[in-house]
C-alpha cells in the first residue's frame, strides 16, 4: 500500500511512528504538484509542512510541493468502490506517467465508438457498471444507440458491438450525457480514471482517442493551449490535439491515462488549425456528482425533468393571444 500512496511524492520524508499521536485529525487529500495524491489524517500543520498519517506511517510534506489540500470525500475512489457502487467514476492515485504509444495501450480499449442512426460519435467507459460518457449533441434525439467496443484479442483486434443502451442523464448546456451498456458482459470491460482538469498547465501535454469521421481509434496528440477558456458562457480547455466530427464525445487524456477533458468543439475555417475544445473534467465530476437533476425521463422528449411555469397571478394584464 504504501507504493500505491506514496509513488513520485519526491522529497517528502517518511517518518515511522512507534505509537498512535494524539492530535486532533482532519481527513484530507493532498495533491502535489508532480500529480501524486495521498489521502489520510492531518497530525499537525506548520508554515513549512503537513504531518499526514497513513495510518502506518507519518509522511512529512513540505508545503512548496502541494498543489491542493481538500477534504477526503468520495472522489478518491478504487475501482472495487466502484463495482460496489459508492459512486460512478473513481481515481488512481499515483497513477504512473507513461508515453502516448504506451498510453493507448493501457486505456486504448476503454474509448468506444457511439453509432446512431443519424451518425457517429465517440465515448468512453467509466466503471465496471457499463456508465459510459460522450456529448448530448452524439445522441440528442435519437432512438438506438450502438456502442462499439475494441478489445485487443491475438493476432489483432475485435469489435463487439453492445445494441442495448440506455441513456442515464444528459444536459444540452453543458453538452454532457451518461450512457449504460445493458448487458452482463460490462462487468469484464476496461475503464478510465478521471483526472484533476484544475492541475492542467499551459504547455503540458495532452492526447487523445476517437473516431474522426468513421476513422476508428484515431489518435492524436497536442499541448494545453488555456486551461479555462469562456466558450458559450461556460469554459473549456483549449489545446492543439486534433479534433474532428467523430471525436466528439471522446476522452482528453494526460500523460498519466487520466481523462482530464470531453472533446466536444473545433474551431473551422480556411487557415484554421489547432483550435479545439474539451470540457473539463473537473466539470465533468460535478454532473455526475449531480447526475439526478439530469435524469433522463423516456417519457418526456426533453433532456431531463421539465417543469412548468407557475401560474400568473390573477390580477395581471392578459396577454394577448394571436390567432
Amino acid at each position: 500500500m504504501i507504493k500505491k500512496w506514496t509513488q513520485g511524492i519526491g522529497s517528502a520524508l517518511i517518518l515511522s511512528v512507534a505509537s498512535s499521536a494524539v492530535f486532533a485529525a482532519e481527513a484530507v487529500k493532498i495533491t502535489l504538484k508532480n500529480g501524486a495524491q495521498v489521502q489520510g489524517e492531518i497530525v499537525r500543520e506548520r508554515d513549512d509542512l503537513v504531518l499526514l498519517d497513513l495510518g502506518y506511517t507519518v509522511l512529512s510534506l513540505p508545503r512548496t510541493e502541494i498543489a491542493t489540500q481538500e477534504a477526503a470525500g468520495d472522489q478518491t475512489l478504487t475501482q472495487a468502490a466502484v463495482a460496489q457502487g459508492e459512486d460512478i467514476y473513481y481515481v488512481e492515485p499515483g497513477r504512473e506517467p507513461l508515453p502516448v504509444d504506451k498510453n493507448v495501450l493501457r486505456v486504448g480499449e476503454a474509448v468506444v465508438q457511439i453509432q446512431t442512426a443519424s451518425g457517429l460519435g465517440s465515448g468512453f467507459i467509466i466503471n465496471k457498471l457499463g456508465h459510459v460518457i460522450t456529448n448530448q449533441h452524439v445522441i440528442s434525439g435519437e432512438r438506438e444507440i450502438s456502442v462499439v467496443v475494441y478489445r485487443k484479442k491475438e493476432g489483432g483486434l475485435e469489435k463487439q458491438v453492445f445494441p442495448k443502451i440506455k441513456i442515464i442523464a444528459m444536459n444540452g448546456s453543458l453538452d454532457i450525457a451518461i450512457l449504460q451498456i445493458d448487458d452482463p458482459a460490462v462487468d469484464s470491460l476496461t475503464f478510465v480514471p478521471m483526472g484533476d482538469s484544475d492541475l492542467l498547465t499551459q504547455g503540458q501535454a495532452v492526447f487523445a482517442i476517437g473516431s474522426p469521421l468513421g476513422l476508428e481509434r484515431s489518435v492524436s496528440q497536442g499541448i494545453v493551449s488555456v486551461r479555462a477558456r469562456e466558450t458559450r458562457g461556460a469554459w473549456s480547455i483549449q489545446s492543439t490535439t486534433q479534433i474532428n466530427p467523430g471525436n466528439s464525445g471522446g476522452p482528453l487524456f494526460n500523460a498519466r491515462g487520466e481523462v482530464v477533458g470531453i472533446n466536444n468543439m473545433k474551431l473551422a475555417g480556411v487557415g484554421v488549425e489547432g483550435l479545439g475544445f474539451s470540457i473539463p473534467s473537473n466539470l465533468l465530476k460535478l454532473f455526475l456528482k449531480n447526475r439526478d437533476a439530469f435524469a433522463f425521463d423516456p417519457r418526456n422528449p426533453n433532456s431531463g425533468f421539465r417543469y412548468l411555469r407557475p401560474p400568473a397571478p390573477e390580477d395581471s394584464p392578459k396577454k394577448p393571444v394571436n390567432p
